[in-house]
């Protein structure tokens, strides 16, 4: 019998599409044999063929659910292989259907979400309701992440026919509809620039020091004499920060005012950003966001 090792596990879940512990189950079942393994989960319904399962998933739609009081968002990413099923209805019903879950759920991870009980059939589990597509559409589908922010307003933005997508959270003293308006242009501020940070202070002091390191031998480099390199390196950070950080980002309406000068034009009031969360469908990094 071969080792049930987690490199086995993770290879079964791969081909078929099927989780972590059913997949670990069917191995032990099959002792070790992944053909066999395979097989048994075919056998019970929980398996795509092997030719789909295989196919790998990067297409997709990212969307947003936001709860009724506008005070807790999530932002999903569900992919599949082609754009075409991404623009399906069945597809776009699943993604809903995971969203809606996602906004009354405990889950803290994928693997915690995909063991809990539908909320279309809870006589199935919702990785049952995507193997279920799978083998309705004929593709393979994978959720592959989400996240979650609450704040006194939650606001969303959805790019390019669900390619990209941003949740933004603020305190706000009263939510008006200039608020409103206000943050849906901060959403897609989101979207066009891709900040890393809110303001500067988010960011972390190893980036820091590993962006004036950076320039400090790029200027060094270019014979610069060592007596004016820190000024130098200032004025640089002064530049990463409106590139990375939110707030001090130009307006993309108006590129002449930063984000944040725009922000104090609309509200007099206490306004705060809180969080961002922006997903782009296909991308390997984690999620942008404060």
């Amino acid at each position: 019998m071969a080792q049930i090792t987690s490199k086995l596990v993770q290879e079964l879940r791969e081909k078929t599409g099927v989780g972590m512990m059913d997949c670990k189950r069917a191995l032990e079942e099959a002792k070790g044999d992944m053909e066999e393994a395979i097989k048994l989960l075919r056998k019970k319904g929980m398996a795509t063929a092997e030719k789909r399962a295989e196919k790998s998933a990067n297409e997709g739609q990212i969307a947003s659910f936001i709860s009724p009081d506008f005070k807790k968002g999530v932002i999903v990413e569900l992919n599949c292989e082609t754009d075409f099923v991404a623009k399906t209805d069945d597809f776009k019903n699943l993604l809903n259907e995971i969203g809606i879950k996602l906004l009354s759920s405990p889950a803290k991870s994928v693997a915690e979400l995909l063991e809990e009980k539908s909320s279309v059939d809870p006589s199935l589990k919702v990785k049952d309701r995507i193997l279920g597509v799978i083998g309705k559409i004929g593709e393979n589908i994978q959720l592959k992440r989400f996240e979650r922010i609450e704040g006194d307003y939650v606001s969303s933005y959805i790019h390019a026919g669900g390619k990209v997508g941003v949740i933004l959270s603020v305190k706000v003293s009263s939510v008006q509809d200039k608020v409103k308006e206000l943050c849906k242009d901060l959403c897609m501020q989101v979207v066009a620039s891709s900040p890393r940070f809110i303001t500067p202070k988010d960011v972390s002091s190893d980036v820091i020091e590993s962006e004036k390191e950076i320039y400090r031998e790029q200027i060094l480099a270019q014979g610069k004499p060592a007596n004016i390199v820190d000024k130098i390196v200032e004025g640089k950070m002064g530049k990463f920060y409106e590139e990375v950080c939110f707030l001090e980002q130009p307006f993309i309406k108006d590129p002449a005012i930063k984000v944040s000068k725009y922000i104090s034009s609309i509200v007099s009031e206490s306004f705060e950003v809180i969080s961002f969360k922006r997903f782009q469908v296909g991308e390997s990094s984690s999620p942008q966001g404060g």
